[in-house]
């Protein structure tokens, strides 16, 4: 009897992580996408400031979110290993960092206005943007506790009730939306602070409900009893390997982050058409992102068993499946540019036409350069598996800072190719990055993990673990 494909074993495997995790990532991103949709039809200035002041956010929340990762891989090989005492204390460490985190920024969040006006933005839009934060950041601690519940899970394998909670955040944020944002069925017309309001009600909701459904069904591991009470090597443990991820992430959101400021410099409606075209192409990579968390479950699980093997066919098949997902996007991003464009704005905003006129080049852009963005987060997924992290993070500050921030600006403004050319540099950015981390994975760390597991001598028959129970 013929042995089965193990590329196709592992196609299985991941789509039966992946699908779920894509499902969850695109409808939490969803809850930003309809801000901005929303937004769109409500003010194109007030779109404009959520783009500015969504990044800054984000920049923050992708930062602390490194500690909230790095439980993926922790409890992935804690369960390869049987080690269930090992999870929840890395879990619960990871609780502790990133309320840490949210407290340390929440200061810088809250009084944004005059780095938002130092980087010289329109003050309407400069303006708005600070009152959005003003409301919005005190969203950052349920936001991030609700990214370790979900990274905690995600590793046990069950990824279908982050899916269910994840969508119906989304029915939340929308409904709030409608009420704050237009003033629906009495409620008051608060535009974009109606945005921030619904964000933070949504944020809060999907902690609650991920905490409810944890202890309901998963209490033997008594995850949040004795949650006050430190552990200090989990939480070193923790830091260590989720600081460089957290960096690694902001490095990349940072490029897009000072993109967005460039694009500022252009007018509201040059920073209004980046902003569609972010959530555009953002929707699609959140379909590579669910397949490299699958792909950093399934190296996770790998490093456990010292399955090297396995390593090496789930990640051929974790790369071609994200990009097979390229070649049908670059299809849509070239074909439907306006269609795709326009849902974001009312019809009758006078302003319609010169947003899609700016926004139609910027995803002819993206069809370029979201190979090598999806190349690198397949990369980093699977350096994130098997626990390496530092050199990623150097690797991703030069390739964004150093390479992609510099060509952005010099091709935007010294060569004057304006928005295009902003575009072109995040390109070349995520283009050096992709390249870098695939050579590091296969060729440093890959052949490492093989000869290293190569040069250890089998454990003695003496040295077999009895049967039945062992503690913990």
């Amino acid at each position: 009897m013929a042995t089965q494909n193990p590329y196709r074993k592992h196609a299985a495997a991941l789509m039966s992580l992946g699908l779920p995790l894509i499902g969850s990532h695109v409808a939490q991103f969803a809850i930003t996408l309809t801000d901005a949709m929303m937004l769109g039809w409500y003010d194109v200035t007030a779109l404009a400031a959520q783009v500015l002041a969504g990044g800054f956010f984000f920049a923050i929340f992708i930062t602390g979110s490194g500690f909230a990762w790095a439980v993926t891989p922790l409890v992935a090989e804690a369960e390869a290993k049987g080690d269930e005492t090992q999870a929840r204390r890395v879990t619960r460490m990871s609780m502790w960092l990133v309320v840490l985190f949210s407290l340390l920024l929440l200061a810088p969040m809250l009084s944004a206005g005059p780095i938002l006006r130092a980087t010289g933005q329109e003050p309407d839009v400069a303006r708005l943007a600070d009152n959005y934060l003003d409301i919005a950041g005190w969203g950052i601690v349920p936001a991030l506790i609700v990214m370790v519940l979900k990274s905690y899970l995600s590793a046990l394998e069950r990824t279908r009730i982050i899916l269910w909670i994840t969508l119906a955040a989304v029915v939340v944020n929308a409904i709030a939306n409608a009420l704050l944002i237009f003033g629906l069925f009495g409620f008051p017309e608060l535009g974009i602070h109606g945005a921030a309001i619904a964000s933070t009600i949504t944020h809060l909701a999907s902690m609650l409900l991920l905490v409810a459904y944890i202890r309901r069904t998963l209490p033997e591991h008594a995850l949040f009893q004795r949650l006050w009470r430190p552990d200090w090597e989990a939480f070193f443990r923790v830091f260590h390997l989720g600081a460089p991820i957290g960096l690694t992430t902001l490095s990349e959101v940072g490029l897009f982050t000072a993109s967005s400021f460039m694009m500022g410099w252009l007018g509201a409606g040059f920073l209004a058409a980046h902003g569609i075209a972010l959530q555009i192409i953002s929707v699609v990579f959140m379909i590579h992102v669910g397949l490299s968390n699958a792909a950093t479950i399934r190296a996770g699980r790998a490093l456990g068993a010292a399955d090297w093997q396995g390593l090496r066919d789930g990640a051929v098949t974790a790369i071609a499946l994200s990009g097979m997902v390229v070649a049908l996007t670059i299809v849509l991003f070239l074909a439907l540019p306006e269609s795709m464009i326009g849902l974001f704005l009312d019809p009758g905003d006078p302003k319609r036409d010169m947003v899609i006129a700016i926004g139609v080049p910027l995803l002819a852009a993206a069809a370029l350069f979201q190979t090598g963005d999806a190349a690198q987060i397949m990369a980093v997924g699977l350096l994130r598996g098997v626990q390496n992290t530092r050199v990623p993070m150097l690797i991703a500050v030069v390739s964004y800072w150093v390479i992609g921030v510099p060509v952005a600006y010099g091709m935007g403004f010294g060569l004057g190719w304006g928005g295009v050319g902003i575009w072109l540099g995040l390109a070349a950015g995520l283009a050096t990055a992709a390249v870098l981390l695939m050579l590091w994975f296969w060729r440093r760390v890959y052949p490492e993990l093989v000869r290293r597991d190569a040069a250890l001598p089998p454990d003695p028959p003496v040295q077999t673990p009895p049967l039945g129970p062992t503690g913990s």
